[in-house]
């Protein structure tokens, strides 16, 4: 009686989405937590600084994101900090030097 109850479980389907002939797994969004505090601005205000050293010209958030291996967020946190001290300006939605 119990091995008939366990085959008769359901389970839930996973999120696919249909297309034509083939289905496609959907990606599930990772959640990325970033830990807010002085310590973790300030190396992303140095990561970000550096990448802008390196390359001498003004970036986008997106562009330090990808050259810094870091999130948007991170991005935002270090730029941030790197305004409140005067280090970098906005120059046409983007980040350079001050």
């Amino acid at each position: 009686m119990t091995e008939k109850k366990a085959a008769e479980k359901k389970v839930a389907p996973k999120a696919t989405t249909t297309t034509s002939s083939k289905t496609v797994k959907k990606p599930t969004a990772k959640k990325v937590e970033v830990l807010v505090d002085a310590e973790n601005a300030g190396f992303r205000a140095g990561d970000v600084y550096q990448a802008l050293s390196a390359v001498g010209v003004a970036q986008s958030v997106d562009q330090l994101a990808k050259s810094t291996g870091k999130t948007e967020t991170e991005v935002l946190l270090g730029i941030g900090w790197l305004l409140k001290e005067g280090k970098v300006k906005g120059e046409e939605g983007k980040v350079v030097l001050a």
